[in-house]
């Protein structure tokens, strides 16, 4: 029988395809459970988003019970209107989590890409292939925002290895090595 320390809900928020992924960690080992989208293109009124998107993540948090949730910050690209919705987009989900009082985290993209591929500009298609190795899924969804959300959710994991938190203040795994050679095993 397993015995699994910590469930985790990762969350790629967004306000036309959220990304989701839930994994478990079984003796300091990371097992997929769930990983899906939510598709909202054919709701029109922005507010009806974003309470699907507080329904959702509650469900699926109600349906899980993660520990933790680990969400992906909204990136300010070249529309500020684009940066508002997903931020909104970002605020429901934790508002579900704040409702079920479960602990949040929030990662930048380029720190969930790192951590997942050894570099921040990896493009989708990367973090998907390696998050079918790592986790040894049989298929990757056809929308990538799904392994986005999974991509939190394992990023989170490597960053709360042994329940610490930490933060190294490395630029890339090289750096890392440096900065840590105890954490190193040989």
């Amino acid at each position: 029988m397993k015995t699994v320390s910590k469930v985790i809900l990762g969350i790629d928020p967004g306000t036309v395809i959220m990304g989701y992924g839930v994994i478990e960690i079984v003796e300091k080992k990371p097992y997929a459970v769930v990983i899906g989208d939510v598709k909202m293109a054919k709701l029109s009124d922005h507010y009806v988003k974003l309470k699907h998107i507080f329904d959702r993540v509650t469900k699926l948090i109600d349906e899980y019970h993660p520990d933790e949730l680990a969400i992906e910050s909204p990136f300010m690209g070249k529309n500020a209107q684009v940066a508002i919705k997903l931020g909104r987009a970002q605020g429901a989900a934790i508002a579900a989590a704040l409702q079920r009082s479960i602990p949040i985290f929030e990662y930048a993209p380029r720190k969930i890409k790192m951590s997942i591929t050894g570099t921040g500009t990896a493009s989708k298609e990367q973090v998907a292939g390696l998050l079918q190795n790592i986790l040894k899924l049989k298929e990757l969804p056809v929308n990538l925002d799904a392994t986005d959300g999974l991509a939190v959710a394992l990023c989170h994991y490597y960053q709360t290895i042994n329940g610490v938190v930490f933060s190294s203040g490395a630029k890339n795994w090289e750096d890392f090595i440096k900065k840590n050679p105890s954490r190193v095993k040989k």
